[in-house]
C-alpha cells in the first residue's frame, strides 16, 4: 500500500511539472504568432493551456505504470458519472449496448473526437494569425448553438484565447451531455467504455503487455 501511494506522488510530481512545462511551451509558441505579446496574454496562455496538458497524465500512467489507474480511480468525470448514476439512482442500469463496446465503434469515435479537437485548434490558430475572426458562439454535439455570449466581454482578453476557450467548451460540454445520456440509459459509467482518453490507455496497456 505504501509502495503504490509513493509511486502516486512520484507521478503526481511529474505530471505537474510537464504539465507546466507544455503549458509554457505552447504559450510561448503562440505568442511568437503574434504582434501583442503583452504579460496578461502569456499569463492566459499558460492557464488555458494547462488545462488540457492534464490530460497527459492519464497517458502517462498508461506508459509508465501499464494500467488505466487514473480512469478507475481517479477521473472526474467518470467518478461523477458513477455517483450519480449508482449512488443516486440516475441510471436505469441497464446492460450497454454491443454497439458501443465494439472496437469499430470506439477506434472511429476516438478519431472523430481527436479531429474535432484538432479542428478546434486550427480555428485557434487561424484568429490568431488574424486570418478568421473570433466566433463567439458554444456549439453542443458540433451543431446547436448554445446561447452563451453572455459570458464574454469583448476586448476583456485576446481574441485568439476566446476563441480557444469557446472551443475547449464546447468540446467538454458535448461530451459530458453524451455521458450523462448513456449514463441514465444504461450502466453508471457507460461513458468509459468508449471515452476516447480510455480508448488510447488502453491501447497504450495492451502494447505493454
Amino acid at each position: 500500500m505504501m509502495t503504490d501511494l509513493k509511486d502516486i506522488v512520484y507521478y503526481g510530481i511529474g505530471f505537474l511539472v510537464l504539465s507546466l512545462v507544455t503549458s509554457i511551451i505552447s504559450a510561448q509558441l503562440l505568442c511568437r504568432i503574434l504582434v501583442d505579446t503583452d504579460i496578461t496574454i502569456a499569463i492566459g496562455a499558460i492557464i488555458g493551456f494547462m488545462i488540457p496538458s492534464v490530460f497527459m497524465v492519464p497517458v502517462l500512467l498508461a506508459l509508465f505504470g501499464g494500467n488505466k489507474l487514473f480512469c478507475n480511480r481517479y477521473c472526474g468525470r467518470g467518478l461523477l458519472l458513477a455517483k450519480l448514476g449508482g449512488e443516486w439512482k440516475w441510471s436505469r442500469n441497464r446492460a450497454t449496448q454491443e454497439l458501443l463496446v465494439a472496437k469499430w465503434f470506439r477506434f472511429g469515435f476516438l478519431c472523430f473526437f481527436m479531429a474535432m479537437f484538432g479542428n478546434m485548434l486550427w480555428q485557434t490558430y487561424l484568429v490568431a494569425t488574424q486570418a478568421q475572426s473570433l466566433r463567439e458562439v458554444v456549439t453542443l454535439l458540433w451543431t446547436f448553438k448554445v446561447p452563451w455570449a453572455w459570458a464574454y466581454t469583448a476586448g476583456s482578453s485576446s481574441a485568439w484565447v476566446a476563441q480557444y476557450a469557446f472551443g475547449f467548451y464546447s468540446v467538454m460540454l458535448t461530451s459530458m451531455l453524451l455521458g450523462l445520456v448513456v449514463m441514465a440509459l444504461f450502466k453508471p459509467r457507460t461513458w468509459c467504455t468508449f471515452c476516447p482518453m480510455g480508448t488510447m490507455t488502453q491501447m497504450i496497456c495492451k502494447m505493454k503487455k
